[in-house]
């Protein structure tokens, strides 16, 4: 797949939009993406080791999990969010204003199996990022601590 025009600064220029719409607003705008609940995911950058931040949508989520799409919108490559999780599995999340200590893990293939259906119907864009690249796009399962 070719870079895009963008690069890596097209998501992260995004995401600071985003945030500023969010924090303008008092989170009442641009709170559900594509009809689906919004987090902001807290993590440890596996070079730096100093905290980051981003905001994701979650297509599937209960009491006890959430579930993220490492995506990267179709992309050869996995979201640094995913590699800091895989580095370091302990996170916090945002949802609905309230903080939330979680431990993620990639989904095994079964579990994938029963929740991309899941996924690609809340928002069938994903359908189309899995056929733009050859990586298997992760699934994360972020488990309630």
């Amino acid at each position: 797949m070719a870079e895009p025009i963008w690069g890596d600064w097209g998501p992260k220029l995004m995401n600071k939009a985003h945030w500023v719409v969010l924090t303008l607003s008092g989170g009442r705008l641009l709170n559900k993406p594509f009809g689906m609940p919004l987090v902001e995911l807290h993590t440890v950058g596996r070079k730096s080791g100093l905290p980051r931040s981003c905001y994701l949508t979650t297509p599937v989520h209960d009491d006890q999990r959430i579930v993220l799409v490492a995506s990267k919108g179709g992309d050869d490559r996995h979201p640094d969010w995913y590699r800091n999780l895989v580095a370091s599995p302990d996170a916090e999340l945002v949802l609905d204003g309230e903080r939330l200590r979680v431990h993620a893990r990639t989904a095994t293939p079964d579990e994938k199996a029963e929740l991309w259906p899941q996924v690609v119907k809340a928002y069938r864009g994903y359908a189309n990022y899995q056929k733009r690249t050859t990586r298997d796009i992760p699934l994360v399962i972020c488990e309630l601590v």
